[in-house]
Formats: C-alpha cells, sequence, structure tokens
C-alpha cells in the first residue's frame, strides 16, 4: 500500500489553466497576483506550490517563460515551499511549448499526466450569460472538441529531458485507471524510479467519477501496481475538492488545493484566495488528528533535489 505518514502534504495548485476570469474575480491573472496568492497559500501551510502562468493582459492561459520569470523568482524568495511547474499548461499547447517553462527553470517537481483523454468543460459555457474577455466563450466551449494529447512518446520525452536532464520529480497526475498502468509502465521499463508522487484526480468530464467508491478504487489499483514505493494525494475538482479530500485523507491521502482545481470555498461560497483553500483544509485534517508536512519534510518524502538547485 501507499507509503504512510502521520504527515500530510498539502499541494496548492495557484490558477491553472481551467478556469476563465469570468469564472472568478479572485483568480490571480498578473505574475503580481501569482506570487502573491502563492506566498499566502505557502504561509497557510502549503508544502508544494503548483504554478502555471497567464498572460496578464486578459488572463488566458500562457506558456511563455518570460512571464514565469516574473513570479518564480518572487517566490522563492519569500518562501521554502517546493515550486512545481506544470508541464501539462493548456490543452491547447503543443508539447514544445508546455515544456518551455520547466525546461528553462528546471524546477524541484513538474506535473506529469500520465496518458491522453478528452479533458472538457463546456457544460459551463451554458451557466455564463457575460463574459469579460473575448476569447473565453470560445476557450470554454472549445474544450468539447479537444483532445488532451499525453501519449506514450510525449511521457517518455518528458521523463528523459526533464527528468533526467534537469534532475525534475513528478506529480504523477492519474485522471482514470488506465493512467495508474500507463505509469507502471514506464516503472517497469526503468524510466522512474521510487518514490513517486502519484495525484489521482477525480470528477473532471473525461476522467473517473468523483465518487468515493473511484477513489477506493483507484487507490487499490496503485497499491497492487506500486505497493509501498508511492506517496498518493487527491484531487477533487469543483464542489467534489473538500469533501473527496477528507475522505481520502482518513484514507491515509496527501491533498491537493487551489482556485485551478476549484474556485469555491464551500457550497455557494466563492474562495477568495487560494490561502483560503488551504486554511480550510488544513483545518479539517487537523481536526482529524493529522499533522501538516512542512516544504522540507515534503522534500524528504518525496527525494527532491532541493531549491538550491533550480535554475531560478
Amino acid at each position: 500500500m501507499a507509503s504512510k505518514s502521520k504527515k500530510v502534504i498539502i499541494t496548492c495548485a495557484v490558477t491553472g489553466a481551467i478556469h476563465t476570469p469570468t469564472m472568478s474575480q479572485y483568480l490571480p491573472l498578473t505574475p503580481q497576483q501569482i506570487a502573491q496568492q502563492a506566498i499566502d497559500a505557502a504561509n497557510a501551510g502549503a508544502a508544494i506550490l503548483h504554478l502555471h502562468a497567464r498572460d496578464p493582459r486578459d488572463g488566458r492561459p500562457s506558456a511563455d517563460p518570460d512571464i514565469f520569470g516574473e513570479f518564480l523568482p518572487v517566490i522563492k524568495a519569500a518562501t521554502d515551499a517546493v515550486i512545481n511547474i506544470t508541464s501539462g499548461g493548456s490543452t491547447k499547447m503543443t508539447l514544445e511549448e508546455r515544456l518551455a517553462p520547466p525546461l528553462r527553470f528546471k524546477p524541484e517537481m513538474a506535473s506529469l499526466n500520465m496518458g491522453s483523454m478528452n479533458f472538457s468543460i463546456h457544460p459551463v459555457a451554458s451557466k455564463i450569460k457575460e463574459w469579460k474577455y473575448d476569447w473565453e466563450q470560445a476557450y470554454v466551449e472549445g474544450t468539447e472538441d479537444i483532445i488532451f494529447r499525453n501519449t506514450f512518446r510525449d511521457i517518455r520525452h518528458i521523463l528523459k529531458d526533464l527528468g533526467d536532464g534537469c534532475g525534475t520529480r513528478f506529480e504523477f497526475e492519474c485522471y482514470d485507471v488506465g493512467h495508474l498502468y500507463n505509469l507502471a509502465h514506464f516503472v517497469d521499463a526503468g524510466l522512474i524510479k521510487p518514490p513517486f508522487f502519484i495525484q489521482t484526480i477525480f470528477g473532471i468530464l473525461g476522467g473517473i467519477g468523483p465518487d468515493p467508491r473511484n477513489v477506493t478504487f483507484m487507490r487499490e489499483t496503485a497499491d497492487r501496481l506500486f505497493g509501498k514505493d508511492y506517496h498518493w494525494s487527491v484531487l477533487g475538482a469543483g464542489r467534489h475538492q473538500m469533501s473527496l479530500l477528507t475522505y481520502a485523507a482518513v484514507m491515509g491521502a496527501n491533498v491537493r488545493v487551489g482556485l485551478e482545481d476549484s474556485v469555491y470555498l464551500g457550497r455557494g461560497e466563492m474562495a477568495t484566495s487560494n490561502a483560503a483553500q488551504v486554511r480550510k483544509i488544513r483545518g479539517m485534517l487537523e481536526e482529524l488528528g493529522y499533522e501538516i508536512a512542512t516544504p522540507a519534510e515534503a522534500r524528504e518524502m518525496l527525494a527532491l533535489k532541493g531549491s538550491e538547485q533550480v535554475a531560478f
């Protein structure tokens, strides 16, 4: 079974490429906003900060390394949190675009999606009457007819260039049970060494659903495939965030929150910041008797190279 610890790692995904500015006025868009919300989330208890970039002019997802360069050093200077740069970018970016920021900055961690999939939020478009920016409606509606590409060759390329080449370790994002088997394929091929940090994701249209039984099934499957060689984390999308995380934490999971995953704090209540979500899940975990891992403890658990070896 997954490696167990009384220490729970909280990851905070600060802005992502899913939600658009119309969906939340609190979504950080500029480098300054991303940096401040990331720092506040770390101060609230997040040991890992999962980071995307946005075009500061209109908030659209961006893979421009220069934009990342505006907030990465600021966050590093203000907090000891582990910085995790996306390699997923957005579903509409090429692999070359997605890899440009992590290859330049060589972070301790990067996300790695473990399979191609339909990844859609198009039903949300019908609920929005007025959009803040012109690009948003077409972007959201367009997810109905797009495949998020992560082929075996793509994954191998990321493992070699970013993993072997930069010493970066990964948050393996698994949106369905087949993604766990894809991960096992690369483990069996000797391309991935333990300890693995497996982020199982529930509630994305196109991936496994947010049923607690699915959480149990994904955990049991990972146990069969990886034994004690992995640390398990859970992400519940949208309104399923806090309930699934609490269920999973009781089973021994680490947790991920953030405005990338949900713009709400509770039923009908918008999250005014990433830190608010971190504080809420931290309080819930501590009430259950769990201790929150520090960045140093997370580094030790995940065998990370250390912040002194990044390129920012």
